[in-house]
């Protein structure tokens, strides 16, 4: 009997238990899926980079399910787009790219780093060489490095290594697909056959209709206040404004010597022009570090050596030879990377300004130092001698007429010596 009842209250636990887990299942909601979105439409630079990156750790936080990314590039920077696939290939949701038109060398390895590739008709992939800004080819340790990682990356999505190499070296030959001699790029019926495209779409809300998850949330990327304010700084009318801010500034400190003011502006001006290149991956240190030497040989020349000579030319050169390398993809002194144009256009836009900032303070220089905006931070009151001012030392009328030996260099100030006295003076001429 007691083993009966034994049985009877196990039996109705289990009951109970079930019943408040389904109750709990059915009260939960579900969560709803969430799709993030952003578009990479421009050359694969830095910024591109940091875009996907933070893009990339957003999804992960909102415990986005896909990350869908439209793609339209004719490539970029290697180790930029080395970057992006290693975000990508180790990202937590499902990654998935449109390629709306082109995917072309850095931009095709970025898309086979997702778990999906979808494509529009006419669009493109492939032709991954590694090329200078002539469009001639790189040399061979570039081609090995993206062709090593071309195949990982297809490797890892289990897509075909050999095809994905083929993008890169034109010496590789795949019968039925490509002949040597020949880069390979897939239009988008070709990427389908070889296993290099899911399917082709005319839009984003396609590919999302045939997954199945047109009705999920989503969340588009947005341009965070870093992005927008490097992108202003990097626009070249306020590069120009930068640098007249820095010339100018040096030009009204020597004018004003004391003020303070100008050279700050200055200073601010190149830490501004200086900053969005430098995050950019354009400029880099030894060029920011010859840009501090020049100001330092400016200096020496000034405040050192009368007139002005090597030390101060050389000091210009180096300003300026420094502003205009920061503008150039360069490593150190190969400019194999560096297009002629790109050379041609950062010379102009260092040059232009500082030529029209020399020519306005050519006719406009006195007009400006005498104005009363730049009066009222210089200090120009005089106090004259008849209001009872005076800098006379009447210990030294003593000295008049005696004879001294010149214990420094004068130039034209320094020491000398007066009956075994050391006392600061200052010549009639030069040296």
């Amino acid at each position: 009997m007691h083993s009966i009842f034994a049985k009877c209250m196990l039996i109705c636990a289990v009951l109970i238990t079930a019943t408040t887990i389904l109750t709990a299942q059915e009260e939960t909601p579900e969560k709803e899926p969430l799709v993030y979105q952003f578009e990479i439409t421009s050359d694969i630079y830095p910024a591109v980079w940091r875009k996907v990156d933070k893009a990339v750790d957003e999804a992960e936080e909102l415990n986005a399910d896909y990350i869908l990314i439209r793609m339209n590039t004719y490539g970029g920077l290697v180790d930029a787009a080395d970057s992006i696939r290693s975000k990508l290939l180790k990202a937590n949701p499902t990654t998935i790219v449109f390629i709306d038109n082109n995917a072309a060398s850095a931009g095709a390895l970025i898309s086979l780093a997702c778990d999906s590739i979808y494509m529009n008709k006419g669009a493109q992939i492939g032709a991954a060489t590694v090329v200078n800004q002539t469009g001639e080819q790189a040399p061979d340790k570039y081609q090995s490095y993206m062709r090593a990682t071309m195949r990982s990356t297809a490797e890892a999505q289990n897509r075909d290594p050999e095809i994905a190499e083929a993008m890169v070296d034109d010496r590789i030959e795949i019968k039925g697909i490509i002949e040597k001699g020949k880069t390979l790029t897939f239009t988008t019926s070709e990427a389908i056959k070889h296993n290099f495209c899911e399917g082709e779409f005319n839009s984003i809300g396609e590919i999302k209709e045939h997954l199945g998850i047109q009705d999920h949330k989503t969340v588009q990327y947005t341009e965070g206040a870093t992005e927008k304010l490097i992108s202003f700084l990097l626009h070249p009318m306020v590069s120009s404004i930068l640098l007249m801010m820095i010339f100018g500034g040096i030009y009204f400190e020597l004018q004003t010597p004391g003020v303070g003011f100008p050279i700050a502006a200055a200073i601010l001006g190149a830490v501004l022009y200086f900053a969005p290149n430098y995050i950019e991956g354009l400029a880099a240190n030894w060029e920011i570090l010859l840009f501090i030497a020049g100001l330092i040989l400016i200096a020496i020349e000034l405040f050192a050596i009368p007139g002005f000579g090597v030390a101060g030319v050389s000091g210009i050169i180096l300003m300026m030879t420094s502003l205009v390398l920061s503008l150039l993809n360069n490593d150190m002194f190969d400019f194999s990377m560096t297009h002629t144009m790109d050379a041609v256009k950062a010379v102009v836009t260092v040059g232009v300004p500082v030529m029209l900032l020399m020519t306005l303070l050519l006719f406009l220089g006195h007009n400006i130092l005498n104005s009363p905006l730049f009066k009222r931070i210089a200090l120009e009151e005089v106090q004259e001698s008849s209001e009872g001012y005076s800098v006379e030392q009447v210990s030294l009328k003593g000295l008049i007429g005696q004879q001294g030996i010149a214990s420094t260099v004068l130039r034209p100030s320094g020491k000398v010596e007066i009956n075994g006295e050391l006392y600061d003076a200052i010549t009639d001429g030069e040296w």
